[in-house]
């Protein structure tokens, strides 16, 4: 068994895409897939979906890994995304990915939420104007 890592299928289902989106999923996500972010559920072929929409929408995009942990079939990872749609929107988010193996390596059931990171880490934050 060889896990898969969230930000290489990141990478090949939207914002490096090499395969078809079917071939992509079925090489990162198991047939039973259950998909849950930020508590919405959805099946395989609703997740499917949900990412050739993504991989339709976007112009480019980076994927950057803070932390990663396996514990047997567990995963849990964290990383900031950032890509740009077509209409030129940047969307910049962190996400926190909790994940359960199938035997065979792939992400078998998934629970992901994230937020919306303004600007990049370590950066110093805008002040507001004082008058």
């Amino acid at each position: 068994m060889t896990p898969v890592r969230i930000s290489d299928a990141i990478r090949d289902v939207a914002f490096e895409p090499r395969l078809t989106v079917e071939e992509a999923v079925d090489k990162y996500y198991a047939p039973g897939l259950v998909h849950v972010a930020d508590g919405r559920t959805r099946d395989r072929a609703a997740f499917t979906a949900m990412v050739a929409g993504i991989r339709g929408n976007v112009v480019e995009g980076t994927v950057t890994v803070l932390d990663e942990l396996y514990d047997g079939p567990n995963y849990a990872e964290r990383h900031r995304y950032r890509m740009t749609t077509a209409d030129g929107t940047v969307v910049h988010r962190e996400v926190y990915y909790f994940a359960t193996l199938a035997e065979d390596g792939r992400f078998q059931h998934v629970h992901e939420s994230g937020f919306d990171v303004d600007q990049e880490p370590g950066l110093p934050q805008p002040q507001a104007d004082r008058q």
